[in-house]
C-alpha cells in the first residue's frame, strides 16, 4: 500500500476543495435557472436575473457554461421526466424485445403524474410551444427519438392486423395528459366538468388511459 506523506496530502486537499466548491457554484446557478423560471417566466431567464438568484457574480456563468443558451439547456435536460424520473425505466424497456400495455400504461401514467406536480416542467412545456428555440426543439427531437424506440417496441407486441392506429392513439394521449396536467395546475378550473385536483376525478383519468390501451388491436 502506497504511503502518503504529510506533503502530498496537504495536496490532494488543496486541489479538491476548489474543485468541490466549483460544483457547488455550478449546480447553485443551475438550480438558480428553475427559481427565475418560476419567479419570472421564461421571459426573465437572463444572465443578470440568473446571477443574482444565485447570488454570483455574472462573470461565473460565462466561466462556467460559456453562454446562456448552455446553461439552460443543462437545467431543461435535468427537469426532464425522459431523462430523469424515467430514465432508468426507459432503459429497462429498450432493453426488452416487445413493451407490453401495462408497462406503457405505466410509462404514461408517470408522465402524467409528473407533469401534475412539477410546475417548472409544466413552465418548460408552455416554453416549448410558444417560442421556437434551438434549446428546446433539441430538447423535443431527443424526446421523439427515445419514443419513437418505446413506440416500436409497442408495436411489436401487437402483431396482425391493427384496428386501431396505435401511434395515433398514443399522440392523443400524450398531448391530452400533458394539457389536463398543465390545465389543472395553471388554470384551477374543472375540465369537462373533472376536477384534477381531487384523487377521485384524476383517478378516472387513468382508469380511461387503462381502457384505452387495453382495448384489443387485433
Amino acid at each position: 500500500m502506497k504511503k502518503i506523506y504529510p506533503s502530498e496530502e496537504k495536496s490532494r486537499k488543496v486541489t479538491s476543495g476548489p474543485v468541490r466548491e466549483k460544483a457547488r457554484t455550478m449546480n447553485k446557478i443551475i438550480n438558480a435557472v428553475g427559481k427565475v423560471l418560476k419567479k419570472q417566466g421564461y421571459p426573465g431567464l437572463t444572465i443578470a436575473n440568473i446571477a443574482s438568484e444565485a447570488k454570483v457574480d455574472r462573470k461565473l456563468i460565462y466561466t462556467y457554461f460559456d453562454n446562456l443558451d448552455n446553461l439552460v439547456e443543462i437545467y431543461i435536460q435535468k427537469r426532464d421526466y425522459w431523462k430523469t424520473k424515467a430514465k432508468t425505466t426507459i432503459s429497462s424497456l429498450l432493453a426488452k424485445e416487445t413493451i407490453s400495455e401495462e408497462e406503457m400504461q405505466a410509462l404514461l401514467i408517470g408522465q402524467f403524474d409528473t407533469v401534475m406536480n412539477d410546475t417548472i416542467l409544466q413552465r418548460i412545456l408552455q416554453w416549448e410551444l410558444s417560442e421556437d428555440k434551438e434549446i428546446l426543439r433539441k430538447l423535443a427531437d431527443q424526446r421523439e427519438e427515445i419514443g419513437e424506440q418505446l413506440i416500436q417496441k409497442y408495436e411489436k407486441g401487437k402483431p396482425g392486423n391493427q384496428q386501431t392506429d396505435i401511434r395515433a392513439t398514443l399522440a392523443l394521449q400524450t398531448a391530452g395528459l400533458y394539457y389536463l396536467a398543465m390545465h389543472a395546475q395553471t388554470n384551477g378550473s374543472t375540465f369537462c366538468g373533472l376536477d384534477l385536483s381531487t384523487e377521485s376525478d384524476r383517478q378516472r383519468i387513468v382508469l380511461a388511459l387503462k381502457n384505452i390501451l387495453s382495448k384489443d388491436h387485433s
